[in-house]
């Protein structure tokens, strides 16, 4: 899993996901009656629906992070910040690795200050796409 990946996870995209596991038939039995056997309730009759993803409230989740830490984090402008709240590795490397996996322009990759702008919007951009409830002000 890339570093994004940490991040959706850490903020429980896919949590509410669930895998549909079909029961398997129940083993043959030997029988001396040719009676057909009976359907059980543990006979799976069709397969369930896909199931909806909702969104998540990221903000809520950000914001009760941020209340709970020690520090005065600025998730909301800074990607060092959002990161460092999640519990991720903020260093320069990881934010480098973070841009390069993410697909950073290589001119704002040469200045850490223009990357890590262009960092905090493609990852809040990135979860609202991923079905994150993002308001509007901190996408633009």
């Amino acid at each position: 899993m890339g570093i994004f990946g940490s991040i959706l996870s850490k903020l429980g995209f896919g949590d509410d996901k669930k895998d549909v596991v079909t029961p398997a038939a129940p083993a043959p039995t030997t029988s001396t009656t040719s009676a057909p056997p009976t359907p059980t309730a543990a006979t799976p009759q069709a397969k369930p629906a896909p199931v909806a993803i909702s969104s998540v409230d990221v903000v809520a989740k950000l914001e009760g992070l941020a209340s709970a830490n020690p520090e005065k984090l600025n998730w909301k402008v800074s990607i060092v910040d959002l990161l460092k709240l999640l519990g991720l590795d903020s260093s320069i490397t990881a934010r480098k690795a973070l841009a390069t996996e993410l697909g950073c322009p290589a001119d704002k990759m040469g200045d850490s200050a223009q990357m890590n702008m262009w960092l905090h919007k493609t990852v809040l951009t990135k979860l609202a796409e991923n079905g994150g409830n993002i308001p509007a002000n901190l996408l633009d």
